[in-house]
């Protein structure tokens, strides 16, 4: 047995019949173990390079940051995230397993539903935004290749109808890979990277080149502030907003891992292709919306837009390609891969894998992603922070069962077993429960008056306002010091 199989634990036994398994959800064999440290790798390009992406850093500036302090906020913010998702991936490495296979084994066989489906709902309202965003890209490559599409308005009564024929049509060829299923994705994942990698490059390039060198670039970046603030008062909700960006995935790595070739693949896969790109991606962002002031004499921070601006038809065409395969590679793997297996969850006999995809995307759609994006203030200060706090707690719970509670052990068949070790009795472990709602208490208050907010951002702090902006940090403590607490001085009967 080679030194990368000995970390693996297979599922010996015939647990197909179990109402908890189905194809889809089963652990993976050996065999199927085939990523390796590039197909991680490239997994993380081909999330990290979108256009949330190249518009986060712009947001931070906005508020009062220069550059810099942007550039590192978003790389000590994925830094942070990448220690919780480089552990929760070492049960989907070792034992082969998914996110919500994996969560039965702290939350119990029918309770794992629970932070499964609440991933799954933040995960809808991310494709739908990025099915949007991915859809104003075909709407803008068709009205630059015909001017005529912009027309189909007025022959209409005036209704943007050709936005909205744009973004079903994105939709529409998203629902197609998803019948492909995850080994599609896998393709897609490493087919994108360079082209993703090259088309950043080539923007940065023609930036500095049009606006007199990147050093004149960056030092125009302070007209991008719309206002003055201290780094110190501003810090606290970007880095939480940056650790929220990727803290879903924190979560649900392992339904990537559970097919990485070895512990040291997705380690250095994840290493490589996280903190750099993200980091990387979002300083391009802010280079080119800074040259656009220096070129057009206005900031453009929507690449999309930007585009629009060439001449070239087969710059735009270029340009499209590459923001279609930005958005197709991120929404793909980041945002079907996860909620798909989690809706299968629900009821695995019933709900395939393919099936949980199409409930995605219908739901994506549903969540009105136009108004999740209607400001870049309500989008991090709302919308990224305010799931950090779900994320968060449910990653503290997860993290402390398999690495201190369980000590990296876990009975692979007895998580298809409706009345084994880890149906905790009646299918749900109140422990891990009762550790999600108290680790949740205290930023509901926040979040609540930051949605209510024009902008996300409450003027009079108060203590519960503080509370909130480190919502992933604050959840993520209490839920594990609550759940190990609670187990240690509770055990389960039959754990």
């Amino acid at each position: 047995m080679s030194d990368s199989t000995r970390e693996f634990v297979e599922l010996s036994d015939d647990v197909s019949a179990s109402p908890l398994w189905n194809a889809d959800l089963a652990p993976t064999t050996i065999g199927q173990r085939t990523w390796t440290t590039w197909n991680i790798a490239a997994l993380w390009i081909g999330m990290s390079v979108v256009i949330t992406t190249y518009t986060l850093a712009g947001g931070f500036i906005e508020a009062g940051m220069t550059w810099w302090q942007a550039m590192i906020t978003i790389l000590l913010g994925n830094c942070i995230v990448l220690i919780p998702m480089v552990l929760n991936a070492h049960a989907g490495t070792k034992y082969g397993v998914s996110f919500p296979v994996l969560a039965r084994a702290s939350f119990g066989t029918k309770g794992a539903n629970i932070p499964a489906i609440l991933r799954a709902i933040v995960a809808c309202g991310w494709f739908g935004i990025q099915t949007w965003i991915g859809g104003a890209a075909i709407d803008a490559l068709l009205t630059a290749l015909w001017p005529g599409w912009a027309s189909i308005d007025a022959m209409l009564g005036g209704n943007p109808l050709h936005t909205w024929i744009s973004f079903l049509l994105f939709w529409a060829i998203q629902v197609v890979i998803i019948l492909k299923g995850i080994e599609g994705i896998k393709h897609l994942e490493s087919l994108s990277a360079p082209i993703l990698l090259l088309g950043g490059l080539v923007l940065l390039i023609w930036a500095a080149s049009a606006a007199g060198g990147l050093g004149n670039v960056l030092s125009g970046v302070a007209v991008l502030q719309k206002q003055q603030g201290d780094f110190w008062t501003i810090f606290p909700g970007a880095l939480t907003a940056s650790v929220g960006y990727w803290a879903t995935l924190s979560l649900n790595i392992p339904d990537f891992t559970r097919y990485a070739k070895s512990q040291r693949s997705q380690m250095m896969g994840q290493a490589l292709g996280l903190p750099t790109t993200m980091t990387a991606f979002a300083f391009i962002g802010v280079a080119v919306t800074s040259a656009t002031v220096i070129i057009y004499g206005e900031a453009i921070p929507d690449p999309v837009k930007l585009i629009q601006k060439f001449d070239s038809t087969v710059v735009i065409l270029f340009a499209m390609i590459v923001i279609f395969a930005a958005q197709l590679s991120t929404n793909m793997a980041a945002n079907v891969v996860s909620p798909s297996n989690d809706f299968s969850n629900l009821n695995p006999k019933k709900i395939s894998y393919v099936a949980g995809g199409i409930i995605t995307a219908i739901i994506g759609i549903l969540m009105m992603p136009w108004q999740l994006m209607s400001s870049m203030g309500a989008y991090i200060f709302t919308w990224l922070i305010g799931y950090s706090g779900l994320m968060g707690a449910i990653g503290g719970i997860l993290i402390c069962d398999y690495f201190v509670v369980r000590g990296k052990h876990l009975e692979l068949a007895e998580l298809f077993n409706t009345d084994g070790i880890y149906s905790y009795g009646g299918g749900f472990n109140w422990r891990a429960i009762a550790a999600l709602v108290l680790a949740i208490a205290p930023v509901v208050p926040g979040f609540l008056r930051a949605a209510s907010t024009p902008g996300g951002q409450v003027a009079d702090a108060g203590i519960l306002d503080t509370l909130y902006i480190y919502a992933w940090f604050l959840t993520f403590g209490i839920a594990f010091l609550v759940y190990l607490i609670l187990t240690k001085f509770s055990p389960p009967s039959q754990g």
